[in-house]
Order: C-alpha cells, then sequence, then structure tokens
C-alpha cells in the first residue's frame, strides 16, 4: 500500500503556511473554495513556494460551475499550467468533463502534456460522471497519478462504500484520495473504512476579520458575513489530522 499522506486545500498564504506547520505533506493551492476551489494567482503560487517543508499542487480550474470547458477556457488552463510548472510547483490537478458527463480525454490529454513530467491529480469533478468505474480506468490510462473524490457522494463519510470499491478497482495503479467533509473527528474511520492512502481537507477555522468595515452599509459581495469573518486553516486542526493520518505508515 502507498505511503499514508494528508493533504490541505489552502487558499491564502497564511493557510498554507499553517499545513506546513501542522505537517502536512502537500497543499493543493487554489483560491474561493467558497466555488469550490479556482486556479490561484500568480501572487499566492510564488510566495506558497518559498514555504519549506511541504509540496504544492496547483488546481487548474479558471472559473465555477461545471466542468465541460471551451476552447478558450483550455488555452486559460494550458498558460496557467505552464507558468505553475514553470515556477516549479510540485504537481498540477485538473479535470474535464464531456456534456454527457464522461472523462474529456482530449481536453484532459492536453492538460496532462502541459503539465508533463509533474504528476498529475484528477479532482473531484469525478464525482459529477456517470459512469465511476468506466471514469477510474480513463482516469488510469491517462497517467494520472492520483484521483480525489468523495466516493460521489455529498461527504467522503457518506461515500465510504464507493471509495472502497475505487480502490480495490485501482489495485495500486493510482492513489485514490478522499476529501469532503474530512475532519479529525472522522479520519481514522475514513481510513479503517475505505482502505484509502490519501486523505484531504481543508482543516479550517473560522476568524473575525482584525478591522471592521468602516462602511457597513456597503458590502463587498453577495455573502455580507465574509465582509466581518473568514476561514483559514489551523495548524492544531492539521496536526491533529496529520498525527491520525502519518499513525498509519507505522
Amino acid at each position: 500500500m502507498d505511503k499514508h499522506l494528508l493533504e490541505i486545500c489552502a487558499a491564502d498564504i497564511e493557510s498554507v503556511r499553517a499545513a506546513a506547520k501542522g505537517g502536512a505533506d502537500r497543499v493543493e493551492l487554489c483560491c474561493d473554495l467558497a466555488e469550490g476551489g479556482l486556479t490561484p494567482s500568480a501572487g499566492l503560487i510564488s510566495e506558497s513556494l518559498k514555504v519549506t517543508g511541504i509540496k504544492i499542487n496547483v488546481l487548474i480550474r479558471p472559473r465555477p460551475g461545471d466542468f465541460v470547458y471551451t476552447d478558450d477556457e483550455i488555452k486559460v488552463m494550458l498558460a496557467d499550467i505552464i507558468f505553475a510548472r514553470e515556477s516549479g510547483v510540485d504537481g498540477i490537478v485538473i479535470g474535464a468533463l464531456t456534456n454527457e458527463g464522461d472523462i474529456d480525454i482530449l481536453t484532459c490529454k492536453r492538460l496532462i502534456e502541459a503539465a508533463h513530467p509533474l504528476p498529475v491529480t484528477f479532482h473531484r469533478a469525478f464525482d459529477q460522471c456517470r459512469n465511476p468505474s468506466i471514469a477510474l480506468e480513463q482516469i488510469i490510462s491517462l497517467g494520472c497519478n492520483r484521483l480525489l473524490t468523495s466516493g460521489q457522494a455529498p461527504t467522503a463519510m457518506e461515500g465510504t462504500q464507493m471509495l472502497s470499491t475505487l480502490v480495490n478497482q485501482a489495485n495500486d495503479r493510482i492513489s485514490i484520495m478522499a476529501g469532503s467533509g474530512v475532519n479529525p473527528k472522522n479520519a481514522e474511520i475514513l481510513l479503517h473504512a475505505t482502505n484509502v492512502p490519501e486523505l484531504h481537507a481543508s482543516a479550517r477555522t473560522m476568524v473575525s476579520n482584525s478591522v471592521k468595515p468602516l462602511n457597513d452599509t456597503v458590502s463587498m459581495g453577495t455573502n455580507r458575513s465574509a465582509d466581518y469573518i473568514r476561514h483559514v486553516t489551523s495548524a492544531e486542526l492539521v496536526r491533529q489530522l496529520a498525527t491520525i493520518v502519518h499513525s498509519f505508515n507505522s
């Protein structure tokens, strides 16, 4: 079995530092977690690479919504991959589907070729696929190193049966990483129930902004509460998760 690893999705430099401090093995770097994660900025990539002791994988997703992309969007994704690769990141995270809910083989091939020689993770677009068994074989055939999935359920805990099935089908040809709703309370249960070698979590906690808006009649977005609070990765939650995950290596 592969070494058990913990990946933290981080959308700001504070969270990247917390992930490293807490002992995570890897960060999935992104922005806008409220939308499920989008491609991070050049600045965030560059500064995150300066954080020592942790690997940085970059999510490539140009917009929220579905995973069916136009030619223009694919060009954006290719440019983002090339920038991330040339910046020195450790891996790339991709995913693209057809209108029918299958893996978009041609688009994924282009993205993987642009990422070469970096390892590639196929993200939770998989959880929208109409046939998970066929989709897994296609992802393996594409040469992806890892699949992030909740087992096609709202949370990984709800998807334990599918996750276990995917691990058995994969048979060590690809690493299955469980994500969505993973926390210190359920991490050990997930690892035992599914045999996944990797867990993916945000390990976030809510903090109040240090400065209150000077004009509280104006909101900066559709979610007014976001002007007063934000969510960042907690080094302590990461530490708890890392202790659980890494205990499976002993």
